[in-house]
């Protein structure tokens, strides 16, 4: 009976000095983040840049991240909400009449569909059939129907989750 009592005390001990090993040995977990427009830059992305004061996004601006459905630079998410703020002194990029749009993301959700807006108006979409994207994807959209300053949402819709992915990009269409 003491035998086995002492063969359990071990093997706990050995267990509680193994426990800590073994979380150390673990590989990190990826950081919880998605993707942005990089290019032309995504108000997102100039907070990154430190072109624009930003609060948190400017750490991590591909965590723009809501339902689908929402047309706000923030995705609807108050912790981004400067991101709504279009008197922020965002640095507008001229375009000509058709614009690449480049994604940069993070980690490759499988995609039903792209989406890019003007002042409400859907100009483009781009349906991915639940394709996981790699990690650049970048998209040819024609805004012919539009001329200077316009504010372009751009949407990338998630297949597998009720949530999407949001960024808005300044430009100065007919300037380039």
């Amino acid at each position: 009976m003491i035998r086995n009592l002492k063969r359990k005390l071990v093997a706990a001990a050995a267990g509680v000095v193994a426990a800590p090993l073994v979380f150390v040995a673990l590989p990190a977990s990826s950081a919880y983040a998605h993707g942005y427009v990089s290019s032309p830059a995504s108000r997102q992305a100039q907070c990154a840049a430190g072109t624009v004061s930003c609060g948190d996004i400017r750490w991590e601006p591909q965590s723009v991240e809501g339902p689908k459905g929402l047309t706000s630079c923030s995705g609807g998410n108050a912790r981004f909400a400067e991101l709504d703020d279009n008197g922020r002194g965002w640095r507008v990029t001229p375009v000509g009449r058709t614009v690449n749009f480049t994604w940069t993301l993070t980690v490759q959700h499988r995609t039903s569909t792209w989406e890019y807006y003007v002042g409400g108006t859907r100009v483009a979409s781009f349906n991915d059939n639940g394709a996981q994207p790699p990690a650049t994807v970048s998209h040819s959209v024609n805004l012919s129907g539009f001329s200077g300053p316009q504010k372009v949402l751009a949407v990338w819709n998630i297949a597998d989750t009720a949530n999407a992915f949001y960024a808005c990009v300044d430009v100065n269409v007919g300037a380039a």
